[in-house]
C-alpha cells in the first residue's frame, strides 16, 4: 500500500500500518534517517579464523566433554602410567564422540570405550576382592579367576599406537 503525503510517497505493510500513519501522518513525514548505517554482516569462514578461535568455534565443545568424562572416571589401566591411561581414555572418548564420524565408526570406538572401562576397573575389583589369606576358590567370588587372569594377561600386552587408530 503506497500513500502520498506532501508530495512524497511512503509504502506501508498493510491496512492497519496504513491506518496508524493516517491518524496522525505529522510524526512520520519528517524523519531523518542516520547517515552511519550498521555494516551487514559477513558470513566469516573458519579456516580465516585465528587457530585459537577456530578451536573455539569446532573442538572447544566435544574436548571439554572428553576431559569431563576423563575427570569423573578417573581411568588407570592395568601396567601403564595413570597419564597414559588417562590420554588413551580421551582419546577413545573424543573418536566415539566424534560428529564427523561414520556410525560404523562411532560404534566401533564405544564398544572400545566400554571394554576399556571394563578393564580399568579390574585394579578395582581385584583391590576389593583379594584378601590377604588365601581363599580356596569355591570361596571367592564366581568371576574373581577370570578377571584375575585377564589381569595377569595384561602385564605382557605392550600398548602399541593402534590401539586408537
Amino acid at each position: 500500500m503506497v500513500v502520498l503525503y506532501r508530495e512524497k510517497l511512503y509504502s506501508l505493510q498493510d491496512e492497519e500500518k496504513l491506518q496508524k500513519f493516517m491518524r496522525l501522518p505529522e510524526n512520520y513525514w519528517n524523519l531523518i534517517l542516520p547517515h552511519k548505517l550498521p555494516p551487514k554482516k559477513k558470513a566469516l569462514p573458519l579456516s580465516s579464523l585465528p587457530m585459537l578461535g577456530y578451536m573455539e568455534q569446532t573442538v572447544a565443545a566435544t574436548i571439554t566433554k572428553s576431559l569431563t568424562a576423563v575427570g569423573n572416571f578417573k581411568p588407570k589401566y592395568p601396567f601403564l602410567t595413570p597419564t597414559r591411561s588417562a590420554l588413551v581414555y580421551v582419546a577413545y572418548n573424543l573418536k566415539a564422540n566424534n560428529p564427523r564420524n561414520s556410525d560404523y565408526i562411532r560404534k566401533k570406538y564405544k564398544r572400545k570405550l566400554v571394554e576399556y572401562e571394563n578393564t580399568c576397573k579390574l585394579i578395582n575389583y581385584l583391590g576389593d576382592n583379594m584378601t590377604r589369606r588365601y581363599k580356596d576358590p569355591q570361596n571367592r567370588p564366581e568371576e574373581f579367576d577370570f578377571k584375575l587372569e585377564m589381569f595377569i594377561q595384561l602385564k605382557d600386552k605392550e600398548p602399541t599406537s593402534t590401539w586408537v587408530a
